[in-house]
């Protein structure tokens, strides 16, 4: 009884001892999240006279949430960016930007970087 005891004994000190040294190990390779390191960037200011309107057809959509909403975040965060919409149902962003800091080029970089280069694809830029 005292050796099923012992092996039990040991058997849980060594569980515990393991999973308090993988708790320290995930705790240490916590990232902080897109969302948190870009409210910590200052975006530049917008000069009023600079603001331009953009909308762009977005191909490649799948979904309003995982989809729309995240490249509408990825737009919004930009610098020189004042507002961006992108509506899944009718595949249309339309994006309000200081044309000195942002450009048809740049935003449509940052729309296709946004799945993996592939996935989503600009056209019809007005």
């Amino acid at each position: 009884m005292k050796i099923i005891k012992s092996i039990a004994l040991l058997f849980f000190a060594g569980l515990v001892l393991t999973s308090c040294k993988q708790n320290n190990a995930e705790a240490e390779k916590i990232i902080p999240h897109k969302e948190e390191t870009a409210s910590l960037k200052v975006k530049k200011e917008i000069v009023a006279e600079n603001l331009q309107s953009a909308s762009f057809k977005i191909e490649g959509m799948t979904c309003a949430v995982g989809c729309a909403k995240t490249i509408q975040d990825e737009l919004s965060n930009l610098d020189g960016v004042q507002t961006a919409e992108v509506d899944f149902d009718k595949k249309l962003a339309v994006v309000t930007f200081d044309k000195t800091i942002q450009n048809q080029e740049s935003l449509t970089q940052v729309v296709q970087a946004t799945g993996d280069g592939a996935t989503y694809k600009v056209s019809e830029f007005k």
